[in-house]
């Protein structure tokens, strides 16, 4: 008795056409990156208050319509021929936040100045482009505590 060879039968319920397969995993790979890289929305409870890293503080509070109402305070402080001392530098304005991320450049300051101000897991994360207008070696930017969630006193109020 000889064997005899069948032919190969297709199961078509386990056949996947190659190109819909690609399109599959195309589409989790976009969605996973949206999810990675996407910004989540924070609340105005998430983002008011008065933040501090060393002795800089941002005082923010939010306005609604995605803007929020910012006043920072910098200091640098240093030993010179004459003992210690500080330069300091101070802006406020409105930001627009969108997500997480504030873009906040101070009344007055030159056009390159801009002022990143990221909310995540209860911290505040600040970067800064340019000088801003502050003094010597002042910067806006490094990693915040927020020390009050009540409404902060700006500038001249009471």
């Amino acid at each position: 008795m000889g064997s005899k060879l069948l032919p190969l039968q297709k199961n078509r319920d386990h056949d996947v056409d190659p190109m819909k397969g690609i399109l599959i995993t195309m589409l989790a790979i976009f969605i996973a990156t949206i999810h990675v890289n996407g910004q989540h929305d924070v609340t105005a409870a998430q983002v008011n208050g008065t933040w501090r890293s060393g002795k800089n503080e941002f005082k923010i509070w939010a306005l609604g319509q995605q803007k929020l109402q910012i006043e920072f305070s910098g200091v640098w402080e240093h030993q010179s021929a004459a003992g210690p001392t500080a330069n300091t530098g101070e802006g406020s304005g409105i930001a627009r936040i969108e997500g997480d991320t504030a873009i906040f450049k101070p009344d007055g300051a030159e056009d390159e100045c801009k002022i990143t101000l990221k909310f995540a897991g209860g911290k505040l994360v600040v970067s800064q482009t340019s000088t801003c207008g502050f003094g010597f070696n002042v910067t806006a930017a490094g990693t915040y505590k927020r020390v009050s969630s009540k409404k902060p006193k700006f500038g001249l109020e009471d």
